[in-house]
């Protein structure tokens, strides 16, 4: 089966005059060999925690989203940010990991992570791609400091004499970076003249089931969105080696769907179809330990499963100023945000977007439905195991190499 997602962030950003200090790295310092470890630790944490968040926001709806895009567009405020907006951004961004780690640490694992995942690309049975811009507007001195640390993301942009003109040219490079899965992503009137600087991230993934399901044996079958509702479906059909378990810390049955190469993989967690709330049971229950413990776990095995899941395509938009806000950036989006290590000017962050897009079918991933109704046991059952994603379930995108969250969301209903 064929994956391919793709999912874009930005932030509008709104200048105004103030004296504020630059943002100044010591370049020639050696950097902490712990640091990149540590970054995709905080990552992992930070995508659980907005899973959650973003999913109490949007309780009834079909959720897909890259919380890997999120944070790296927020890694980009956060080398920007100084006093209390670097401390909100360092806490939520989960980078005090470590006492000793500086920002300079945080930097030099920002810049591994775009080179490995830029020489992974090269050779990988499968396609990646993240990718960051700073658009400022062309009137607006840069602190040369950031210029030289960011000359590959950053550029500068006429928003005061064409903001329409501007608008189009970031939505074009998202739409490319993206392979035109993601269009429009700031609609009409989102850049006016007041915009003098707009933070973008675009992640694009597409893989190759390593088990495909065969397309003579979808058909239509029942999606049980609730008890008392059903919705028809195209469900897909594979038996062969998967991962499985049942998590008692979870309340969940756990499969594990490889894409070629096995460096990433899909992992459903399907909690038992018994009442309205087990989704929302499911998610407290998913924290990094837990979810840690699950994947690595010896009982995650290959055996011979019996897989049933729905062909599907979803595009979903969340408005994260306020899930941002409630998971702790502080005064971010506010006009005391201190973000002056980009230019003398004082920065406030007026919007953030992030779209997601995802396809599902015989060949590839991209997103999956629930599973049968049956109950935990204790004992192993016997083989085939029947996994049948027939009603809501949550899934994870997980880079294994690089113990990264890369997509993740909740299936509620088909479309």
């Amino acid at each position: 089966m064929k994956i391919t997602l793709a999912i874009s962030y930005f932030l509008v950003v709104l200048l105004k005059f103030s004296n504020q200090q630059c943002f100044s790295l010591n370049d020639k310092a050696t950097p902490n060999r712990k640091s990149h470890a540590d970054l995709y630790a905080g990552q992992q944490e930070f995508s659980l925690t907005l899973l959650n968040a973003i999913n109490k926001f949007m309780p009834n709806e079909n959720l897909f989203f890259s919380p890997y895009s999120t944070y790296h567009a927020l890694l980009l405020t956060y080398f920007m940010a100084g006093k209390q907006t670097e401390n909100y951004l360092k806490k939520v961004l989960k980078l005090d990991l470590h006492e000793k780690e500086e920002k300079l640490d945080i930097f030099n694992a920002y810049k591994l992570d775009k080179f490995l995942t830029q020489l992974m690309a090269k050779d990988a049975p499968f396609e990646f791609t993240n990718a960051n811009k700073i658009y400022v507007a062309d009137n607006i001195p840069i602190r040369e400091c950031m210029k030289s640390l960011f000359h590959e993301e950053l550029e500068e942009i006429a928003f005061n004499q064409d903001p329409e003109g501007a608008r189009k040219y970031i939505n074009n490079w998202v739409e490319n970076s993206t392979h035109n899965m993601i269009k429009d992503l700031m609609p009409p009137g989102t850049i006016d003249q007041s915009t003098n600087l707009v933070l973008v991230n675009a992640a694009y993934f597409k893989g190759i089931w390593e088990n495909k399901f065969n397309p003579n044996l979808t058909k239509k079958e029942v999606f049980y969105v609730s008890p008392s509702k059903q919705i028809m479906v195209d469900m897909m059909h594979v038996e062969g080696l998967f991962g499985h378990d049942v998590s008692e810390k979870l309340g969940a049955h756990i499969l594990e769907l490889p894409y070629q190469g096995n460096n990433i993989s899909m992992y459903i967690l399907l909690p038992p179809f018994t009442k309205d709330n087990s989704i929302e049971a499911t998610l407290k229950n998913l924290t990094i330990e837990n979810f840690m413990s699950v994947i690595n776990s010896e009982t995650l095995v290959p055996k011979t499963v019996k897989v049933a899941l729905p062909k599907f395509s979803l595009e979903t938009t969340v408005e994260l100023v306020p899930v941002l806000e409630k998971i702790g950036v502080g005064d971010l989006f506010t006009s005391t945000a201190n973000l002056s290590s980009l230019s003398e000017k004082k920065i406030t962050l007026g919007k953030a977007i992030h779209k997601a897009k995802i396809e599902v079918n015989e060949e590839g991933t991209k997103a999956a439905a629930s599973t049968v109704l049956f109950s935990f046991r204790s004992s192993r059952p016997l083989e085939p195991v029947v996994f049948v994603c027939n009603h809501p379930f949550v899934y994870l995108i997980y880079d294994k190499d690089h113990k990264s969250i890369l997509f993740n969301g909740v299936f509620r209903r088909p479309y």
